[in-house]
């Protein structure tokens, strides 16, 4: 069973070559561990009435526990939207 929560939290991104490759969220460090998936239309960008960048990848913590995150950017950085179990 896959669980889903939406949480609209910061989160420190880092690129390489315009993909992210590692976060820091939730005090954890993260690496991501497949290949990004870049979102555009989405339901953050008409909540927030504008054009938003946004990405879902996996990514895997320090102790090896792996989530899948929808992110996005505004004005104020980048948020983890939601995450999969």
């Amino acid at each position: 069973m896959t669980t889903s929560t939406t949480t609209d939290q910061p989160a420190t991104i880092w690129f390489v070559d315009d993909h992210p490759t590692r976060m820091l969220y939730a005090g954890r460090r993260w690496r991501v561990s497949d290949r990004p998936t870049r979102l555009r239309a989405s339901v953050w960008e008409v909540a927030h009435g504008g054009h938003m960048s946004g990405w879902r990848f996996q990514a895997t913590d320090e102790v090896g526990e792996s989530y899948v995150f929808d992110v996005f950017a505004d004005p104020d950085g980048w948020h983890v939207h939601r995450s999969y179990t």
